[in-house]
């Protein structure tokens, strides 16, 4: 039998890896964030890009804190989203410190909307993706509110998720719109997704 409606199986979902993430120990989270960061510091697309479009963590994300300062420090642009009021969209503002950071919407720190810093050009650049949980597919289960999804249809770089191994499906309902990432860090391993032709 098919499923036509993926919304509640979705909030299920979103339900159960909110509570586990919760729940994780902070030094075990602090020690997970470490090996992801340095992972992602490892990648081909990290260290060919010199341009990062990195979300700001929440508290039961993948820290990206240490990944932005470490790509600051290693000399590349920086750009962090933020939520434009009264839509669904997102810009990237480039950044050269997390100190420049306020609180906005949903309480993520966001930058201040500055023309001179807008990022126009999404036809490159590495985006790393915030998820609650992937699946081996590289498809990702958000928050819901589609922001990341609308960005992505005209973003023209290379995806890259990040993710907790434990928060890794084998398949995800997905809609025929939704982009999948190429490569998936995790705290204990790189996955690189295969297209189908």
């Amino acid at each position: 039998m098919q499923v036509t409606d993926i919304r509640p199986i979705k909030q299920e979902l979103r339900s159960r890896y909110k509570a586990q993430r919760r729940a994780m120990d902070p030094q075990e989270k602090a020690q997970k964030d470490s090996g992801i960061a340095s992972r992602v510091r490892r990648l081909w697309q990290y260290n060919k890009t010199d341009c990062l479009l990195c979300y700001v963590s929440t508290d039961i994300e993948v820290d990206t804190r240490r990944i932005i300062q470490q790509a600051l420090e290693d000399g590349k642009k920086v750009a962090v989203p933020r939520c434009v009021p009264g839509t669904r969209l997102m810009e990237f503002y480039y950044i050269h410190s997390l100190s420049e950071l306020s609180d906005g919407a949903f309480g993520v720190l966001e930058p201040t909307p500055d023309p001179e810093r807008l990022l126009t050009d999404l036809s490159g650049g590495l985006c790393l993706i915030p998820a609650l949980c992937y699946d081996l597919q590289g498809y990702r289960l958000g928050y819901g509110k589609g922001y990341y999804d609308r960005f992505l249809a005209s973003f023209g770089g290379s995806l890259v998720g990040l993710c907790y191994s434990d928060c890794i499906e084998s398949h995800l309902p997905h809609g025929r719109y939704d982009r999948p990432v190429e490569t998936l860090v995790t705290d204990q391993y790189i996955r690189r997704i295969q297209r189908r032709r």
